[in-house]
């Protein structure tokens, strides 16, 4: 049973299409969300980009503590977090699993699909979410999401930042972030980043510990020419880990009532250890008349290892459980160069992107059990009180690893016409090539799809200077690195999506999104079960469409809101609802107010609910239509001191965390807890 695919999915960077608008390099400002260039690869406004757009700023991730990438996303309009496990995470929106995420544009903060262990958001200024499929943009992907981690950079400035915090449960924070000029010209800059988080948890046993260290440069070698390096370690650290959670239903599919939403299936003896590395360099050059290129070089490599413990049934008090040791280690490394600038073409102005990625990962995995079958019984009550005595785990044999390489190429030209004033025609493709080799639990990892090309096309209609109207269509290919059940790799994701909306911008800085999407996939791989060790997956056809409503901004004055809802529906090749695992309704809203009378205070709430759901396999395994409520406030003593409380899980509803994984296996949210904190700034 391995940690994970570590290559599963591998994401290279995408085209981006350079407009000269100043506007593109600027971020956002309170809850006035702008997308970072790398994201949306256009460089333009939220209004102008073919594709609804999220952006979760900086002010909106500090108001509410949203100190880890699962509490960000759980707040982002249109995504659903999938805590299937105590450290394993999988995010799904517009009901399919997101698959695509990046450091400004490049590469991704954890692999594949799956956030192992805790990544924290203290290195980054915002996260932006391009919604629906992202072959507009890069070529390949299925339609749910592209989720981009834009990284805090150095600043001409002088200015620091320091944080404390403690909460419910003995949780304890440190924030350190300083940044400035190094030289008296400010043609060298650095910023330094370092946080400590540690504590124990509402789940029976389980505690975390998460250490973040992060360096950039910025160097000036010329008017024209920016280098910029950095590094950062991140090591997530975690006691009393779990693979699966409670089991919801025994062996006869009969439902499993727990009192307690601190039940926890790990032991004292299990952890779960991530440290990962990230190094970069980015060189910029700037040829005059708009024309710049851009080099990245991204390198990443990622430990893990782990004691586990999994319940794979469950029978009155007798359980049959699946002990292991992990080991593993991944190495990626991915890089692009890229050319952009204007043109003119028939008495206009256009925009021209070319370039050409790169993209390595290589695995290595070792795993060590109690015995050749690897189950054996034990009591569950025993196993809920964290009874179970630590078993000898010496046993492997000569597949009982991973070791393989996924390699993909490709090349990639895009162009921004603008066909009248008030018509803009975004079009390009990608040529793509993709290869694995080595063996995966002693089955070939070896694929080869080469030479395919993905087109993709969007317009962009300005119906005056606040209002506009958006179609794009892109044809989705990715290859998959996952197996079925006679252990051959899945064919490549295949199909099209199809989206249109209304943006509007309004004066008062509050930004509107109407969009409806459509979407048809085939070979969308999901989860079987296991076969000996490892994970294996059905190829199946689905079609979705759905509406997202969004808005984000300043509402009036003092009044600052990100807030959508989605509706979404999925249906098998047979026309019947699939993925019942996903709400097909959601809201999610979050709001702050300066009060007029007090204008250092700011109150505010974060509300999110959603529809019923249910698991796949047993229609017994329900969860009802629930609503969170969180409340913050925030007092600024003088210009450098402020102070603030969280309260989270006002109600203290009682909920499943998630019903999506088909062995019918969750954890209970947290319940009411509480997060004072105090922070200087310079």
């Amino acid at each position: 049973m391995p940690i994970a695919h570590a290559a599963d999915e591998m994401t290279l960077p995408s085209t981006r299409i350079q407009s000269s608008g100043a506007q593109a390099d600027e971020l956002s400002q309170g809850y006035q969300g702008r997308a970072a260039n790398s994201t949306t690869r256009l460089g333009l406004t939220d209004k102008e980009t073919p594709q609804a757009v999220t952006t979760l700023t900086r002010d909106q991730i500090d108001d509410f503590r949203m100190n880890s990438i699962k509490q960000a996303l759980r707040a982002a309009p249109s995504v659903t977090v999938e805590q299937t496990e105590t450290d394993r995470t999988q995010f799904t929106s517009r009901g399919f699993d997101i698959t695509t995420f990046e450091y400004d544009g490049m590469g991704m903060p954890f692999t594949g699909d799956l956030l192992v262990g805790d990544q924290d958001l203290a290195e980054y200024e915002q996260i932006d979410i391009l919604h629906g499929a992202n072959g507009l943009m890069s070529g390949t992907g299925n339609p749910s999401a592209t989720v981009n981690f834009v990284r805090k950079r150095p600043t001409r400035d002088l200015q620091a930042k320091i944080g404390t915090s403690v909460g419910s449960w003995d949780n304890r924070r440190v924030d350190v972030d300083v940044s400035g000029p190094l030289t008296d010209s400010g043609n060298i800059r650095a910023r330094f980043i370092y946080t400590h988080d540690k504590g124990n948890s509402y789940l029976d046993r389980y505690s975390h510990e998460i250490n973040v260290a992060a360096g950039l440069l910025d160097f000036d070698l010329s008017d024209a020419d920016t280098l910029t390096i950095g590094f950062s370690q991140h090591d997530s650290d975690s006691n009393a880990s779990t693979w699966g959670n409670l089991p919801l239903a025994d062996s006869a599919g009969n439902p499993i009532h727990y009192s307690s939403r601190s039940s926890n299936v790990g032991q004292p003896w299990t952890y779960w250890n991530v440290h990962t590395q990230r190094t970069f360099a980015e060189l910029k050059h700037d040829f005059g008349n708009g024309w710049n290129s851009k080099l990245s070089v991204t390198g990443i490599r990622q430990y893990q290892d782990t004691d586990m413990f999994y319940i794979a049934s469950v029978t009155g008090d007798d359980a049959s459980a699946y002990p292991t040791h992990i080991t593993s280690k991944t190495d990626q490394m991915i890089g692009e160069a890229q050319l952009s600038g204007p043109f003119s073409l028939f008495g206009r102005d256009h925009e021209l992107t070319v370039g050409a990625s790169y993209g390595r990962t290589q695995l290595k995995a070792n795993e060590h059990d109690i015995n050749a079958d690897g189950y054996y019984d034990v009591s569950f009550c025993g196993t809920l009180a964290g009874a179970i005595a630590q078993p000898s785990l010496s046993y492997t044999f000569d597949t009982n690893n991973q070791n393989y390489r996924d390699t993909q190429k490709s090349v990639y030209a895009g162009a921004r016409f603008s066909l009248m004033d008030d018509l803009h025609w975004v079009v390009g493709a990608r040529m793509l090539s993709a290869d694995g080799s080595g063996l995966d639990y002693g089955v070939d990892h070896d694929t080869r799809e080469h030479g395919k090309v993905t087109p993709y096309t969007g317009l962009v209609y300005d119906l005056n200077d606040q209002w506009s109207v958006y179609g794009s269509w892109t044809q989705i290919f990715s290859p998959q690195y996952k197996v079925d059940l006679d252990g051959r790799l899945l064919d490549p994701l295949e199909g099209t999506s199809e989206e249109i909306g209304l943006k509007g911008s309004l004066d008062n800085g509050l930004n509107l999104t109407a969009a409806v999407f459509k979407t048809k996939q085939e070979n969308v791989a999901e989860y079987a079960g296991y076969v000996g060790s490892r994970s294996v997956y059905d190829a199946l056809d689905y079609k979705s469409h759905g509406v997202e409503l969004q808005a984000s901004g300043e509402a009036m004055p003092g009044l600052e809101i990100l807030a959508g809802y989605t509706y979404v529906r999925i249906d098998d090749d047979n026309g019947d609802r699939a993925r019942k695992y996903v709400p097909t309704h959601s809201l999610r809203g979050m709001a702050t107010y300066r009060l007029p009378g007090m204008p250092k205070a700011r109150v505010g709430t974060r509300v999110s609910w959603q529809g019923p759901v249910e698991n796949d396999d047993n229609g017994a395994i329900r969860q009802n239509a629930y609503a969170l409520v969180d409340l913050m406030t925030r007092y600024d003593i003088d210009d450098h001191w402020s102070t603030s409380l969280n309260l989270n899980n006002v109600t203290d509803r009682k909920y499943l965390m998630s019903l999506y994984n088909s062995a019918t296996s969750a954890n209970y949210g947290a319940p009411r807890n509480l997060t004072a904190s105090v922070t200087w700034t310079y």
